[in-house]
């Protein structure tokens, strides 16, 4: 059953992470952590279709809702996410109306879309037959997609604007970030929140640090990614070498090859979204 629209109409903020890695026991792990939804990104992750249902039913036994970031926004994908039991799915670069219609069109049953019924894994849980809407969120990244904000905002069965920030900046004229960067990013954003707010649609975000969620919640945000699987293991696996290696160089007669990784203060290197 769908949880996210139930608690997103209660006024819940959504915390949830993100897996770009071809494991299902680290998405099932980010499950256990808490979070209230998990994505398995197929754009720019190594998730590929034989391991979907795997990736989609550990975080399921994890207890989050489990969503997928389709390649595209195309009804093959979307369908095949949706039949293989996500909850819902993210769509990459919607910049219109009609490219936001498309992705509902594709996400929802008839008479409000034109999904095909095509149960592999949800016909026992009744979702089919009760004809569960999916959950329809679609990214926002672009020039285009801002100046189209209340075109796209109005589109009957959008649930949610999820900002891809890095690709907005670029899209800006700006460097790649993460969360919510001051000047013509963070005005941009205020654009988007604040059209999701006139139309009744939940506003999303991918955040590179606690500080990014916390400012993005007091923004009104109810769909914040804090963490990526990538991110968290090069955070803890940088800060563990580097301690080691500085108790280690205070011990005479030991002798290392190479010295700590110089860390960078941002949390977003690498991630780009």
């Amino acid at each position: 059953m769908n949880t996210l629209i139930p608690a997103w109409s209660e006024g819940v903020t959504a915390l949830g992470a993100w897996t770009t890695l071809n494991v299902p026991v680290v998405a099932e792990s980010l499950a256990l952590v808490g979070h209230d939804y998990v994505c398995l990104d197929q754009q720019h992750g190594i998730c590929g279709d034989t391991s979907l249902i795997a990736g989609l039913m550990a975080i399921s036994a994890g207890g989050a809702a489990p969503l997928v970031r389709v390649p595209a926004n195309e009804p093959s994908m979307i369908s095949k996410a949706l039949d293989c039991g996500a909850e819902g799915v993210i769509i990459p670069s919607v910049n219109d109306r009609s490219e936001a219609e498309r992705a509902v069109q594709s996400c929802k049953y008839p008479p409000n879309g034109e999904r095909s019924i095509g149960p592999i894994r949800t016909g026992g849980t009744g979702r089919e037959r009760a004809h569960v809407p999916a959950t329809c969120v679609v990214m926002a990244e672009s020039v285009s997609a801002v100046n189209n904000i209340d075109e796209i905002c109005s589109a009957p069965g959008v649930d949610a604007v999820y900002i891809g920030p890095a690709d907005l900046a670029l899209s800006l004229g700006c460097a790649p970030s993460l969360g919510v960067a001051p000047g013509v990013h963070a005005e941009a954003i205020a654009k988007i929140v604040a059209s999701c707010l006139r139309h009744g649609i939940v506003t999303g975000i991918h955040c590179g640090s606690t500080k990014q969620v916390i400012e993005c919640a007091e923004m009104g945000f109810q769909m914040i990614t804090i963490s990526t699987d990538t991110q968290l293991l090069a955070a803890a696996a940088t800060g563990r070498f580097a301690e080691v290696s500085k108790g280690l160089s205070a011990i005479p007669g030991v002798i290392r090859t190479s010295s700590p990784p110089v860390r960078s203060d941002s949390t977003e290197q690498g991630n780009t979204y």
